[in-house]
């Protein structure tokens, strides 16, 4: 019998179709992958299941029995857990207190409930500070939370949308780990996800969407590679991320566009959360940093866009110290940023899309300090198509838009800028095949272009890929530099750990 019954599901929103019949079966203790572009309304059948939205046409079937879900909350009684892409946590209430909401016994006992979820985390190898706001969190911090609350709810269906995007390769690989243990003892796990070789690594079947339907069901993934995976998500055969072809080296005797100087960031505790970091970037170089998530990368990416203040240090961008400066004047004197946190810091979600696109550069398109609708429309109508952005009304809430295109949208409008240094922290995560691929092009051009990239990533195959040299993050400090043409992985992992590479610091 099938754990999990989706049975030509229908699923409409103003001036869209996102599920046109889609149809799921998952098996008792399997693990089954749900892959599909970005748009192919693998999320909105998802949360179908998760009783987020309830079909127009179509039945849920758990075990045999139809269900009806008029909300999450009927989902989880009936053991339906998942883990979305956008995070749903309170941020001013501690791990713990997220973990529990609505799951807790009537009487509290923190203390009790603290060891808990510790042992919880310890167990499942997701890491975590139980006493600490979420808001202090780094985006893989949060992701691991959103986890623990799937687990500590005991769900015997655990939906996982993109569960390693912020995930370092060891993590991701102890969380394939995990996932066979809960599917050894019985459970559901709907695995989404568009890293193909986690897919053929993890899954045992695959389900593959396309324009909101399926089109191929059930597919034993060790009877697949990723090249027809690939070519089932997109309708054609699409080239995974291969090694940067560089199209000349980089100058080392030109002058860095980007200097960070002894730049040190305390967190409200007081504790160096960037602890002293100097590094280079040259005109038409990519750094990577890597690094396991909370050590430091997102504080230092908005200590150099100017979002945090810093203790002490310098950020220089062409001979321009921008040390004390505003976020504006950062940007106005070439530094573009994209933040790994889309939505409050990247993006607006109650505005529309042209709002978002022209919110950096509204005086471009001002008359006597009004904004210029027309104008800004079709500016933004050039950022939608150069980019690939599905938007279904331009004055539509951006909240509407999948992961991908928020992202495809954002990366638009900071590089349309003709920035001098890029900051990209998590560009390509969330993203579909040809999201990634397209994202890390459009990179790859600006970089042929002369322009100094700072990449930072979890994605150890996209910082191998993408970067002339790798930086390792670790404690707020950078501890170790590598050569990604002749890196050892291993290495890599020791730095990421804590273990001090003997390569070198940069």
């Amino acid at each position: 019998m099938l754990a999990v019954e989706l049975v030509d599901i229908w699923k409409r929103f103003p001036g869209v179709v996102a599920n046109a019949g889609a149809t799921l079966g998952v098996r008792s203790g399997s693990v089954h992958a749900v892959l599909g572009e970005n748009g192919a309304g693998k999320s909105t059948l998802m949360n179908v299941l998760a009783g987020v939205y309830q079909p127009d046409e179509g039945s849920v079937v758990l075990n045999g029995e139809p269900q009806r879900f008029a909300s999450p909350a009927d989902a989880i009684a009936c053991g339906v857990g998942m883990v979305h892409q956008e995070f749903r946590l309170i941020p001013t209430f501690t791990v713990t207190e997220n973990v529990v909401l609505g799951a807790a016994p009537t009487r509290l006992d923190r203390g009790s409930l603290r060891a808990q979820v510790g042992e919880l985390a310890e167990r499942f190898g997701l890491l975590t500070d139980p006493g600490r706001p979420v808001w202090q969190l780094s985006m893989g911090e949060r992701q691991r939370v959103e986890i623990l609350k799937a687990l500590w709810r005991d769900a015997s269906v655990l939906i996982l949308d993109e569960p390693t995007a912020v995930l370092t390769p060891g993590e991701a690989v102890e969380l394939g780990r995990v996932t066979r243990a809960m599917a050894d003892d019985g459970r559901s796990v709907i695995f989404i996800s568009h890293k193909l070789d986690e897919v053929t690594a993890f899954c045992d079947e695959a389900t593959v969407m396309r324009g909101g339907a399926t089109v191929a069901a059930s597919l034993p993934v060790g009877e697949l590679d990723a090249s027809r995976l690939a070519e089932l998500m997109v309708g054609q055969a699409t080239a995974v991320s291969q090694r940067r072809q560089r199209a000349a080296q980089v100058d080392g005797e030109q002058s860095p566009a980007l200097v960070v100087r002894d730049l040190r960031v305390r967190d409200v505790h007081g504790r160096a959360v960037v602890d002293d970091v100097s590094l280079d970037v040259r005109p038409g170089e990519i750094v990577g940093i890597a690094g396991v998530a909370g050590n430091g990368q997102r504080p230092l990416a908005d200590a150099i866009a100017g979002l945090s203040p810093a203790e002490h240090g310098q950020v220089v961008v062409a001979d321009a110290d921008l040390s004390t400066a505003s976020p504006a004047a950062r940007s106005a004197a070439g530094l573009s940023y994209v933040p790994e946190d889309r939505l409050g810091v990247g993006l607006a979600p109650r505005l529309d899309a042209v709002e978002n696109a022209v919110m950096r550069s509204y005086r471009r398109f001002a008359r006597r300090r009004i904004v210029d609708r027309a104008a800004s429309r079709a500016h933004t109508e050039g950022l939608i198509d150069r980019y690939r952005v599905k938007v279904a009304r331009m004055d539509a809430p951006l909240a509407g838009l999948s992961g991908g295109n928020l992202q495809r949208l954002l990366v638009g409008r900071e590089l349309d800028e003709k920035p001098t240094v890029v900051v990209a922290a998590q560009p390509t995560r969330g993203l579909d095949v040809q999201g990634v691929a397209a994202i890390q092009q459009i990179l790859l051009d600006q970089s042929a272009a002369g322009v100094a990239v700072l990449l930072i990533s979890e994605d150890l195959d996209e910082l191998l890929a993408l970067s002339d040299r790798l930086l390792v993050m670790h404690g707020g400090a950078v501890v170790a530099s590598f050569d990604p043409d002749d890196a050892d992985r291993t290495a890599i992992g020791a730095a990421m750990a804590g273990a001090v590479s003997t390569e070198g610091v940069s």
